[in-house]
């Protein structure tokens, strides 16, 4: 007598030789409809055809085995699973949401100072950048800027401010009286398009920039090891970096002045040091706009030191570069890239 279709099929007991198929289609077996329909419709049709076969051909299997492929799952999603969240991550969230420009005033709310209200916001803003977009305003709307942040704040604010203008600053608040409302939302709504919205633009940095920035703070050992995997695996962010890096040999592209400036700024003790390691092209640039007594002094310097550490020649060099990005910041001096619209004429 024939047997039932199915009556002859083995109960399957090896979770380890089960494929991830199997896998994936014994679990969706083992949910409701409910919730397997809802992972069905995330899948594409090759997807499905491939799991709906497996599933067809998939046979008996233990509970025990059932119970393993739950544990796996979860063992996977509690290794793999956690979320890392960052503005990247957010903003592409919201894109798929959300209206390009919705989203972008969203993420420059993000992106600006902390705080509830603006007034907050103003109050975790440098008193020197504040002053910066401040000394361009009228007397009268920076009186009631200050008149709505704390007072601590707003007095340091009131010292990088040009003289005459905090003074007019200062009457005003003295006569200031009670803000019409329309008045207090005007200054609020020009200081969230004009000056949060650049504020939060310049606060956006760029992954190499910043890579950029680690690398230079690597001794030169470090800096060329991690360079080197890091081609290997990505040649295109390297090259970025490099790019974006500044190096002791790129105050080549400093003019006269800017390297005259950056003498009377470092720590003097740290040159001669630097200058041991340095090529013959950087030495000519630092001699050549000293003194020719100083110059004199700075080569017997160096001469009577003798060998010294890589290391210490390194952070020496590295203490020069720090100096001289910190004046570029500030405008003090230009870097120029050796050709194009910022190369030098003289």
């Amino acid at each position: 007598m024939a047997r039932a279709a199915g009556q002859n099929v083995r109960m399957r007991d090896d979770f380890r030789g089960l494929t991830g198929p199997e896998k994936a289609a014994a679990f969706l077996l083992s949910l409701t409809e409910e919730y397997s329909m809802k992972v069905f419709e995330k899948m594409t049709e090759d997807e499905i055809l491939e799991l709906s076969q497996t599933m067809a051909n998939l046979g008996k299997l233990s509970s025990n085995v059932v119970e393993k492929i739950f544990v796996d799952f979860a063992d996977q999603m509690s290794s793999t699973g956690s979320l890392v969240g960052s503005i990247d991550s957010t903003e592409r969230l919201l894109r798929n949401v959300l209206g390009g420009e919705k989203v972008g005033m969203i993420m420059e709310e993000i992106r600006g100072p902390a705080g509830r209200t603006m007034w907050d916001k103003l109050g975790n803003v440098s008193e020197e950048v504040l002053a910066s977009y401040l000394k361009n305003e009228y007397p009268q709307t920076v009186s009631v800027v200050l008149s709505k942040i704390k007072s601590d704040h707003a007095a340091r604010v009131l010292t990088h401010l040009p003289e005459n203008f905090a003074m007019e600053v200062i009457n005003r608040m003295l006569k200031l009286e009670a803000v019409q409302k329309e008045v207090l939302e005007d200054v609020e709504r020009t200081l969230r398009e004009e000056f949060m919205t650049t504020l939060a633009r310049t606060n956006r940095r760029d992954s190499h920039e910043l890579m950029a920035e680690i690398f230079n703070s690597m001794d030169r050992t470090k800096e060329a090891k991690f360079m080197e995997l890091l081609e290997e695996r990505n040649k295109d962010s390297a090259e970025k970096i490099r790019s974006l890096m500044f190096t002791f040999e790129d105050l080549l592209h400093v003019d006269p002045a800017g390297i005259q400036l950056i003498l009377r700024n470092i720590e003097k003790e740290k040159l001669p040091i630097a200058m041991k390691g340095a090529s013959d092209a950087i030495k000519d640039l630092f001699f050549s706009n000293m003194s020719e007594r100083a110059s004199k002094i700075m080569k017997e310097d160096m001469a009577s030191m003798g060998p010294v550490r890589i290391k210490d020649v390194e952070e020496a060099q590295q203490h020069i570069v720090s100096v001289a990005k910190g004046l570029a910041d500030k405008n003090e001096i230009v870097i120029s890239e050796g050709g194009g619209e910022d190369e030098l004429v003289y």
